[in-house]
């Protein structure tokens, strides 16, 4: 590749000798920078052999018997992309798989837009927001002080920007454990037991704050957690590294248990998944678009043969700031 060139999926499956779908949880998690050609997602050559280096320097550690915790290099984040993207960019920030059929709806609404997809985390999807680089953001915060979700954080992270927060879904949190429960674990207080070990998310994700805030609560510093500076960046992640046995347990939402083999689900809480939208926006097709997709009754009964959502909420405006 002595050439900078435009690569598909397939292909850099094929330079890289692994598969397609671990190709796409690469682009996922930001190891590899992407762009879309049409509706096909290209990399180019020169990001491939950069992340090929850095990959050589990553050591590998084999499992031995019994299993021990599996370790989580940093990964390589390049650049972010968002000061490349036309200035008439459309950007749906969040990890869900909700988002994805949402995008896909809104290219076939006659008010709609081909949107961009950017899986960053609750916490910096807001901040991106307030600056500008995206035109819909995602959050499932919880604010341990009030015991709301969302809009204190949409509050303090807008500051001086009227937004609305509209109700996507409530989803179940809690944890993963091995299956049949080896070390008894029952809820938040286990955390303080020298004896298990976790595996966490990443900082600005809802998962990681709600985590944390409950650490924060129970007086328990995270250092003093086995693994608690090990991260993963999806709730399907954290799932296969506790069924490995990579970690006693790991904090993730009920849907993500639902997908991995050899784990039982302990539910703790149940939380709110909202868009959140700048206010002056509403007026404007695309985002109408988006409130006709979010009340119609063909997306809300894709999402619910899909499983793992309450949806009696969807759609609904929950709080204007």
């Amino acid at each position: 590749m002595s050439e900078n060139q435009s690569l598909t999926p397939q292909e850099i499956a094929g330079i890289l000798k692994i598969s397609k779908s671990t190709v796409y949880e690469l682009i996922k998690r930001k190891e590899l920078n992407s762009y879309r050609v049409g509706k096909k997602l290209r990399v180019d050559s020169l990001d491939v052999e950069n992340y090929k280096n850095k990959t050589k320097e990553i050591k590998t550690v084999p499992l031995q018997s019994p299993p021990q915790p599996v370790s989580f290099p940093q990964p390589y984040l390049p650049a972010p992309a968002y000061p490349l993207l036309k200035s008439n960019s459309f950007v749906i920030c969040g990890q869900d798989v909700v988002l994805d059929i949402l995008c896909r709806y809104l290219d076939r609404h006659p008010k709609g837009v081909r949107a961009l997809r950017s899986y960053e985390g609750s916490y910096n999807g807001l901040y991106q927001l307030y600056r500008g680089e995206v035109q819909v953001a995602t959050a499932h915060l919880w604010d341990s002080k009030s015991g709301e979700y969302n809009v204190p954080f949409v509050e303090r992270m807008l500051p001086g920007t009227p937004a609305v927060v509209i109700r996507l879904a409530s989803r179940i949190q809690g944890f993963y454990i091995l299956k049949d429960n080896p070390k008894r674990i029952k809820g938040w207080e286990d955390l303080r037991r020298p004896d298990i070990s976790i595996v966490n998310r990443e900082k600005g994700s809802g998962t990681r704050i709600l985590l944390d805030e409950h650490l924060k609560s129970l007086g328990i510093y995270g250092n003093s957690i086995q693994g608690y500076s090990r991260e993963c960046f999806s709730h399907l992640a954290v799932a296969s590294a506790v069924a490995r046995a990579g970690a006693d347990l790991g904090l993730g939402n009920e849907k993500g248990c639902q997908q991995v083999q050899g784990i039982d689900f302990i539910p703790l809480q149940t939380e709110q998944y909202d868009l959140v939208l700048r206010k002056e926006d509403l007026s404007k097709p695309e985002f109408e678009a988006i409130i006709d997709i979010l009340l119609s009754e063909e997306f809300k009964t894709e999402l619910t043969w899909i499983g793992g959502y309450d949806l009696t909420e969807l759609g609904k405006i929950i709080a204007e700031t």
